[in-house]
């Protein structure tokens, strides 16, 4: 009868052991979110019952005594050895947390010594201090696993915080706290969306070289949180390096249209700054919308989008169409296909003819690249000269320009035509990246030409970064080679520039020149560069003359060199040769 009881009131202990080990406990459910502070109360709570039940259950084998009259009946060692066992099994099972094992091992343990020393007897006092130095030792070791569990446990989670920094350091941006380019990536795979936006800080340059490093990166902090304000929830915000970001999002499920997001973000980035003035930096946004098949083919199409948002001014926005498209795959054959056309002699140097206005006559030729594409017609010039940077053929393509135009100048010569200059183009690649000053002189002297009959045009954009240039361009300006500084007014190029440039000759952009006398502002400032030349001793040439009016109007101005579809249009060698060698032909 006793050991039903006892085997009973067991069970129901172990019963309600298992129901706490089992029932639900807030924090320690990942599907149910809650605050720290509440998970580890709740958990606190938790541990407190369970050792309550620990100690239910103790008291459970604490009464074992009564099945066998206080240890006196022949089966007392039987329950000796089950007591020590559970007790021990407890203790090496419950490493944790050592309060649970000690309130369960801690009554069956004093009822044993209790018994053997009511009992009496040299053996039972014995044996009842040695369980209670058992007892002191099973309670040392569930402290000492205690702490030795907290110990590792606090390392385990040092090096998951550990390891949850790296990743998170690997996958973003330390600046702005935005996702890095491999973040964004990963997130673009992960969740796919039909909205693309890269997006291009405009002016952000003057910042960094006016108000230094440290202010660029605060306001590229600052609009990282700008853009976090404006993008959806569901959306993604990267930062792609620089002064570049990237947005992914899908219209649909954030309820925003793609047109009213590029413009709240051009309204947040146009807001004003601390430490510079207002205006200063905006926001250029190229979007793409559909499918792609990989995220590094909707950044080539959304950066296709943002350099023609880019090219129409600041703070605007261009979605990619099939106009972008057409030019994206022009450019990607032309990639491709111009080694080709080099070798085979299809990319050909074609000539536009400068006159003197008053006169009328000849007085120089502009070497203009031309290419025919089998399959898009006509590649546009600065296309050519990209891809060529992109291939690496810009020395090839440059050596190829030297020697049509040298031998157009044989040919001229030839013809009797021997004070006839030729101007040729050269972008910023091709003077930073190429010994383009060793390539010139050497020509020239392998051609047994002159140098002051060659003319080097840089556009105004050049000018700004003169140190970088002025060495290469010093040597040439020695040898004789003239300088001019093409689409000038629309630049920021200066007078010291122009100076330390060894400039010859300014050639006034042509917006200032088409319709000249419908716009009282364009002929104010063409007066004015006009004007300047003379002061500083500059040739002067507008460019883009379009009709006899604005022929007649540069010349009242006194304007001494123009060209122009009205004058010539660019042509090959060949129609050069029979249209102005003999005679030279004089315009109206």
């Amino acid at each position: 009868m006793a050991g039903g009881i006892w085997f009973a009131a067991s069970t129901i202990a172990n019963l309600l052991r298992v129901y706490l080990c089992r029932a639900f406990c807030v924090g320690l459910d990942d599907a149910t979110p809650v605050e720290a502070n509440a998970a580890a109360t709740a958990i606190d709570r938790r541990l407190e019952l369970m050792a309550f039940g620990a100690f239910l259950s103790g008291l459970v084998w604490a009464c074992v005594p009564f099945l066998c009259a206080a240890y006196t009946t022949p089966q007392a060692v039987f329950y000796l050895v089950v007591t020590c066992g559970i007790t021990a099994g407890a203790v090496s099972y419950g490493t944790s947390f050592a309060r649970i094992p000690v309130f369960f091992i801690t009554p069956p343990l004093v009822s044993v010594v209790g018994c053997l020393f009511v009992t009496g007897g040299f053996e039972r006092e014995c044996l009842a201090v040695t369980t209670l130095v058992y007892l002191v030792a099973l309670m040392r070791t569930c402290f000492e696993t205690e702490a030795n569990f907290r110990r590792t446990s606090g390392l385990k989670n040092e090096a998951n915080a550990l390891a949850a920094r790296m990743a998170n350091r690997a996958i973003c941006d330390g600046l702005t706290g935005l996702l890095n380019r491999a973040g964004f990536a990963e997130q673009a795979e992960a969740t796919p969306a039909p909205c693309l936006m890269l997006l291009d800080l405009d002016g952000f340059k003057s910042v960094n070289d006016i108000y230094g490093h440290k202010t660029g990166d605060q306001v590229l902090a600052e609009v990282g949180r700008r853009l976090r304000a404006q993008v959806p929830a569901c959306g993604h915000v990267g930062r792609l390096g620089g002064d570049e970001f990237a947005i992914l999002y899908d219209p649909a499920v954030a309820g925003v249209t793609v047109r009213d997001l590029a413009k709240a973000i051009i309204a947040a980035v146009a807001e004003p700054f601390d430490r510079f003035d207002t205006d200063r930096v905006g926001i250029s946004i190229g979007i793409h919308l559909g499918a792609c098949d990989s995220l590094t083919e909707g950044l080539v199409r959304a950066d296709e989008a943002l350099y023609a948002a880019k090219s129409t001014g600041r703070n605007r926005y261009r979605i990619f169409d099939d106009e972008l498209r057409d030019r994206l795959d022009m450019r990607r054959d032309a990639e491709r296909d111009l080694p080709d056309a080099l070798a085979e002699g299809a990319v050909e140097v074609w000539f536009q003819p400068i006159f003197r206005v008053r006169e009328g006559n000849l007085a120089g030729l502009e070497a203009l690249v031309r290419w025919r594409h089998p399959r898009h017609g006509w590649v546009p010039p600065p296309d050519i000269i990209a891809a060529a940077g992109v291939i690496g053929l810009s020395e090839a393509l440059l050596r190829h320009i030297l020697d049509s135009v040298y031998r157009m100048k044989l040919a001229l010569t030839e013809h009797g035509a021997t004070d006839i200059r030729i101007a040729m183009n050269v972008c910023p690649r091709e003077l930073t990246q190429t010994p383009i000053e060793g390539l010139i002189l050497d020509k020239l002297e392998a051609y047994g030409l002159p140098a002051n009959w060659l003319e080097i045009e840089l556009t105004e954009d050049t000018a700004l970064d003169a140190a970088a240039v002025s060495d290469k361009l010093g040597a040439l300006s020695r040898a004789g080679v003239s300088i001019a500084i093409d689409d000038f007014g629309v630049g920021y190029s200066s007078l010291s520039r122009i100076r330390q440039l060894r400039v010859n000759r300014v050639k006034i952009d042509r917006s200032l020149v088409t319709g000249l006398n419908e716009a009282g502002d364009k002929r104010g400032l063409v007066q004015a560069v006009i004007d300047l030349g003379k002061a500083l001793s500059l040739e002067v040439v507008a460019e883009g003359v379009e009709t006899e009016t604005d022929l007649v109007a540069l010349r009242e101005m006194g304007c001494p060199f123009a060209q122009g579809y009205h004058l010539g249009r660019p042509m090959p060698p060949e129609t050069v040769l029979e249209t102005f060698a003999v005679p030279l032909r004089k315009v109206a």
